[in-house]
């Protein structure tokens, strides 16, 4: 790997470079968030609130995510659940729990706002910044590669022996390519039927976070190899699902239904 450091001390303080990382892409995401939904016409008052529940809620089931799928490390010592900084957080813990929390939050404080066009203006802004948090948070952890190789791309990661493909740089280039490709979308045709974007962003990101652990990753993921890759299958499922709901012209052909009915059933005068 490259000179940066996995850590730096600052007097007594030690910080995991990894952390510091993740901090700036979740400020990046929450800011680009921001300015989505005003560009959508949606209130952002209560959107500081919102965004710091889904980080805690995030957190906490991306833990307990990490503890299920790792118990045998975990069994019988307790006192390691929370030892959060020598790492273990599962992402799809995360994300299970902080969409059960973000979709009750959404139907609290944004009861006018359709959920489509509120996660159309949120999912683009999550895909940067998890792209860029996989640049500067993973990249810089422990063990923080992926398969053994001896190809040209490989990169040394601390704690791991020899050299490893750059999972993290890799779905990093993933995710911004995603990012640009919904961005494409919004200037199409596409732009008018809410909830595209966001069926799109669950289909490709579901799909090739599973592919990569099953292909990059595999059984030396510390997460549950299996777990992750049924997660992003049910999650591509899940995109598909919404995507035949939202596709354009449904909406009116199911809109015209009601009329005709109408239309059939009225006596003339």
């Amino acid at each position: 790997m490259s000179g940066v450091p996995t850590s730096f001390h600052l007097g007594p303080l030690v910080f995991h470079t990894y952390g510091f990382g993740l901090a700036v892409a979740v400020y990046v995401a929450y800011t680009y968030a921001r300015r989505r939904l005003v560009r959508a016409g949606v209130s952002v008052e209560p959107f500081g609130r919102f965004a710091i529940w889904l980080l805690v809620s995030g957190l906490i089931g991306a833990r307990l995510a990490n503890i299920a799928t790792n118990w045998h490390y975990y069994r019988g010592h307790p006192g390691r659940w929370l030892a959060v900084w020598q790492g273990g957080l599962a992402s799809f813990g995360g994300l299970a729990a902080a969409l059960v929390v973000g979709l009750i939050l959404q139907r609290r404080w944004w009861p006018g706002t359709a959920l489509a066009k509120f996660t159309d203006a949120l999912v683009p802004a999550l895909i940067a910044g998890w792209a860029l948090g996989r640049v500067l948070g993973p990249q810089f952890m422990v063990n923080g590669g992926g398969h053994l190789t001896h190809q040209w791309f490989g990169l040394h990661y601390v704690g791991q022996a020899g050299k490893r493909v750059p999972v993290p740089l890799i779905q990093g280039a993933e995710d911004g390519l995603l990012w640009l490709a919904l961005l494409a979308v919004e200037r199409t045709r596409l732009r008018p039927a809410t909830g595209v974007v966001t069926a799109l962003g669950m289909i490709v990101w579901g799909l090739v976070r599973s592919l990569d652990e099953r292909l990059l990753l595999g059984q030396e993921s510390h997460s549950g190899s299996v777990g992750v890759q049924i997660a992003g299958v049910i999650l591509a499922v899940a995109g598909v699902v919404t995507l035949v709901v939202h596709w354009p012209g449904r909406a009116s052909r199911d809109s015209e239904i009601p009329s005709k009915v109408q239309g059939s059933t009225t006596l003339p005068s």
